[in-house]
């Protein structure tokens, strides 16, 4: 009997060992930090880092980048002044400013996701010595480092390193350099960087608030909140470009970074206006600047909605990361939509299949990749070069961030004990609910490329808590069944709450079916979706090594198009899914290799002839104006996922029956809108009821002199062309008609141009063929650069002539026949011009 006894013993020892194991981590991790009155107590809270494993074709993501740039970053860049031995951040005499806390940032969270032994020590080297080095006022990092902002990123890697391990050192090493900055930054305020990406600081504050419960943080929190720029009020009313030559507010990567600003600040103020401020700020970047991958563009500028303007890397693991911080505060599924869009289509297209190079600037038509200048405002001749150091050299530093912070947030826990689906993926999800329940939730999925998600979830005790999912907006038929049966009222665009008594072996089967859809662009141009993926021409693409680097499989690539890639798209508005066919095939291990990816698409299209490379040949001309019509014979064309491949086309133009002829057209900007405008580089916005041409102060590009903005629904020959332009004091400024083929750079165009020059005092007329300007009459002219002038252009065949305010006998005359028609815009030359009250007749038109 006592041998049975013994047995027993034994055996039900090993039954809890298997458990605890199952479920074993530090007791820390499952210390969730939820908020302490009075910050919001509705937020969620994250899960420490490595509660989530990624599985399946994450997995593979997060392994590539192990094995590729993250795992050799510091091969790649071995000097003191990046990530090498001598570096400031190991107390060396480099200056590694913000690229060591970037690298750092990501390499921890990616260590700790994978649980890699090799990565871990890397990480570890990094950050002991900034816990062993801290100084004894609080400072830490660098001591010559007289900067707040890159240790901001630091303190997330630092947090992610305690999450994973529990290092004692950290809580007080916050809360010493918290208290450094509370008694320092009113003698040493935020400046530029720092004032920018303030939320960044704010975040960890009060993460460590709602740890220890000091009240000073709360003081510290608000500091640093009235140090920053006002992003409530710009992001609330669209004032990204109204600070003048301030670099910051019009930068992509800190508006993009910024966004978690509102969120954080809600989340201390309880304040709804940071929360309306968050949502009108991502209506207006979408609708000013919106990319067909969900993003805002920005070369580094904010850039306007063109086809061929780019995204920084940097801006899209910002992007990211703000949208997962918001939608732990915000209750808010449309965030979830956002951060998977960007997630499985904008971040791939950065990488090289094998995340081994990256794209400083990456394009919704990106028909290259090849070094040279492309007359970005921020022009660099690697930006659009697939090298591990394409650009500027931040991205190559931030971008390690992406893949493993989308993991790391995928899933959250919420106050009421449960646990809430921020985005859907291949993910193991260790987590405790209720009271103390241990779980752990296996979500098989192909998801996005595959329409159900089954959750597995084993607990070691029954426990009664809510699980909340969130539903797609794009899913017109979702589903949801519990253990085989169905759950009721489940609505498109919400989050689902399923409040149970849950046990081991409970499966929730998430259904969510996949309809093509095309979406609205620039031009009337469409993309095609199928759920949060976008779908591209599959282009063939030939790599061509232009140099190999001493890291073994290292190279730069420069990436041309095979076939031909200029297709208007052939379907029918009222039937969508009968034009488009999605072909499905074997989930591979890496879904963002185009041969391989599993779903693609089969669409009509025609060839544009007229679509062809821009003059420079580093991109294409934008897409063409539609609908129109093609000769071309109809040929079936494959579409595969935007980050399937680095060059692609996903704004097509449409093929069907041109519009009416625009006969006439007005604007005054008086609801400060500019819908419909499309700029070519340098940057456009509005303003007390009038359009502006942005100050590029802070840029270094080589394309920023020239920049005109275009209405390309408007299309005319012989025309009267009214507007009121106020010059500005440097440069030329002034109206351009009978535009076509518009590209970057002042006279990257072909049609006319007649401006005022205030630094010379003169009016001029020419015209740009592409490649040179032509300058056809000009006249001295006294011009008062602040003052407001009315400048008419009357167009009839041949003849031009120009008229200045209330004068009725030409100011200047010119005669021409090489441009008869095209659209009409503005433009601008090295200076500031506001334009107001634009009107255009056409005198071909009878109506008018």
């Amino acid at each position: 009997m006592r041998k049975i006894i013994q047995t027993s013993v034994v055996f039900c020892c090993l039954i809890l060992t298997t458990i605890s194991n199952l479920f074993a981590q530090t007791n820390h991790q499952y210390d969730y930090v939820f908020s302490r009155k009075p910050l919001a107590t509705s937020s969620y809270a994250e899960l420490p880092l490595g509660s989530i494993k990624a599985k399946g074709w994450l997995l593979k993501q997060l392994q590539l980048q192990a094995n590729g740039f993250t795992g050799h970053a510091e091969e790649l860049y071995p000097e003191a002044d990046n990530l090498g031995a001598n570096s400031d951040w190991l107390g060396g005499m480099g200056n590694g400013w913000e690229r060591v806390p970037y690298y750092v940032k990501g390499l921890v969270a990616l260590a700790y996701t994978l649980d890699d032994p090799a990565l871990k020590a890397k990480a570890a080297k990094w950050i002991t010595w900034t816990l062993d080095n801290q100084q004894a006022d609080g400072l830490f990092g660098p001591p010559k480092m007289k900067d707040w902002w890159p240790r901001m990123p630091m303190l997330y890697a630092i947090k992610s390193y305690y999450e994973a391990t529990g290092d004692n050192q950290v809580i007080p090493f916050f809360s010493k350099y918290f208290k450094y900055q509370l008694e320092n930054l009113k003698t040493d305020p935020l400046r530029e960087w720092s004032k920018s990406r303030t939320g960044d600081n704010i975040e960890i504050v009060l993460w460590l608030y709602n740890r220890t419960g000091d009240e000073s943080l709360l003081k510290l929190a608000d500091l640093l909140k009235d140090q920053a720029y006002p992003w409530k009020d710009i992001y609330s009313k669209n004032m990204f470009y109204h600070f003048g030559g301030d670099f910051h507010t019009k930068h992509a990567v800190s508006v993009g970074q910024a966004l978690k600003f509102p969120a954080v600040v809600y989340q201390r103020s309880n304040d709804m206006s940071y929360k309306e401020a968050f949502t009108k700020g991502i209506e207006y970047l979408v609708r000013d600047h919106g990319q067909s991958s969900g993003i805002a563009s920005g070369t580094e500028f904010l850039a306007g909605r063109s086809a061929v303007q780019g995204v920084e890397t940097c801006t899209v693991v910002e992007w990211m990361q703000s949208l997962e911080t918001a939608a732990r505060i915000f209750e808010d599924p449309s965030i979830g939509d956002r951060l998977e869009k960007i997630a499985f289509n904008t971040l791939p297209a950065q990488f090289s299949r094998d995340l081994k190079e990256h794209l400083y600037y990456t394009l919704p038509n990106q028909a290259v990749c090849k070094h040279g200048n492309a007359g970005f405002d921020e022009d660099y001749p690697e930006g659009l070069l697939l090298s591990p150091y394409s650009g500027m050299g931040c991205c190559r530093y931030n971008m390690h961030m992406g893949w493993p912070y989308f993991v790391k947030n995928s899933w959250a826990a919420t106050p009421d004990k449960g646990l809430a689906i921020i985005a859907y993926a291949p993910v193991e999800v260790s987590a405790v609910v209720a009271n103390g329940a241990h779980i752990r939730i296996d979500e098989e999925t192909n998801y996005p490329f595959e329409e159900q998600i089954k959750l597995k979830i084993s607990l070691d005790k029954p426990a009664t808590f809510p699980l909340r999912l969130r539903i797609p907006s794009w899913c017109k038929n979702p589903s949801i069944s519990v253990n085989g049966k169905r759950i009721k009222g489940i609505t498109s665009g919400q989050i689902a709450k399923i409040s149970r008594e849950w046990k081991s072996k409970d499966e929730v089967l998430l259904n969510f079916p996949m309809e093509i859809n095309v979406s609205p662009q620039v031009h009337h141009s469409v993309s095609v979706e199928r759920g949060p993926i976008v779908y591209s021409l599959k282009m063939d693409a030939k790599y061509v090594s232009i140099k190999e680097h001493k890291v073994e499989g290292f190279h730069d690539y420069e990436v041309y198009p095979v076939n031909p890639w200029n297709y208007g798209l052939i379907f029918d508005k009222k039937n969508i899914q009968s034009s488009f066919t999605a072909i499905k095939g074997a989930m591979p291990e890496n879904p963002f290799v185009q041969a391989e990816t599993p779903v693609k698409i089969k669409a009509k299209a025609q060839k544009i002839k007229d679509w062809t490379m821009a003059y420079n040949g580093m991109h294409a001309l934008d897409v063409p104006f539609g609908p129109l019509t093609s000769g071309e014979p109809v040929e079936e064309i494959t579409l595969t996922p935007f980050g399937s491949e680095n060059i692609r086309i996903s704004n097509f133009p449409v093929i069907g029956e041109p519009g009416k002829p625009v006969g006439s057209f007005e604007a005054n900007f008086d609801n400060n809108n500019m819908q419909g405008w499309v700029y070519y580089g340098g940057g456009w916005f509005t303003k007390d009821g009038a359009i502006h041409a942005a100050s590029n102060k802070g840029s270094w590009g080589s394309g920023i002199h020239g920049s005109k903005v275009i209405e390309s629904s408007v299309n005319i020959a012989n025309l009267i062309f009214e507007s009121e332009i106020t010059p500005g004091d440097l440069g030329n400024a002034g109206i351009i008609f009978r535009v076509s083929r518009p590209a970057f750079g002042a006279d990257m165009y072909k049609g006319y141009y007649v401006g005022l020059n205030a630094a010379s005092d003169r009016i001029e007329i020419g015209k740009a063929d592409g490649q040179k300007y032509t300058m056809l009459s000009s006249a001295s002219l006294s011009i008062a650069p602040d003052k407001k002038y009315k400048l008419k252009v009357i167009a009839r065949g041949a003849n031009i002539q120009i008229f200045l305010d209330d004068v009725k006998e030409p100011v200047l005359r010119a005669r021409d026949t090489e441009f008869t028609r095209g659209a009409i815009g503005l433009r601008s030359y090295d200076a500031m011009p506001v334009y107001d009250n634009i009107k255009v007749k056409d005198l071909d038109n009878t109506d008018n």
